[in-house]
């Protein structure tokens, strides 16, 4: 269903606990993994720069106006963005569109943007992505590597199987 209702029909304590969670995994994400879909069905992804870390259920990005990417998301708005960190994974899916608003590049503009768009927030070849994540994955392995190191040397001598972590799918 688009638009998909914000923040779902779970109970709102349950669900503003969950997105904290996610919020709280992406916080300190600068590169995601943007992914559409082409034309003929073929996924395509490309690292993108997140322009806004305060996650509400929505995610940004800079593109340019005749960038493929944009082109994909008229056609077809449903889209995947992934983070990995050191300790956690988050996969979220939802719908993006194209937004041209002067303000809000404004807003997001940095240097790191600007090392891409040498011209500025107020040049017309440059867009947003907005993300409106419908629901998200995530893996939370606290402790890092080490500890995901220690569990997978416990299951091994056990015979158990790997149980690290966390792993919950999440409405938003």
């Amino acid at each position: 269903m688009w638009p998909p209702t914000r923040w779902g029909t779970t109970d709102p304590m349950t669900t503003t606990d969950e997105t904290r969670k996610v919020a709280d995994l992406l916080k300190d994400e600068r590169i995601a993994v943007f992914t559409t879909t082409a034309p003929d069905g073929t996924l395509m992804s490309r690292p993108m720069a997140l322009q806004e870390v305060e996650f509400d259920g929505d995610l940004w990005f800079f593109a340019s106006r005749d960038s493929r990417k944009v082109t994909h998301v008229t056609a077809n708005p449903q889209v995947n963005v992934a983070t990995a960190g050191s300790d956690s994974w988050v996969s979220l899916t939802g719908h993006a569109v194209v937004v041209d608003d002067l303000a809000k590049k404004r807003e997001l503009w940095n240097s790191g943007v600007a090392a891409w768009f040498p011209d500025g927030p107020d040049d017309a070849g440059i867009v947003l992505l907005r993300v409106d994540a419908a629901s998200a994955e995530y893996w939370d392995n606290p402790g890092g590597k080490i500890a995901t190191a220690l569990s997978f040397a416990k299951a091994k001598v056990t015979g158990k199987p790997y149980s690290g972590g966390e792993n919950e799918t999440v409405d938003l």
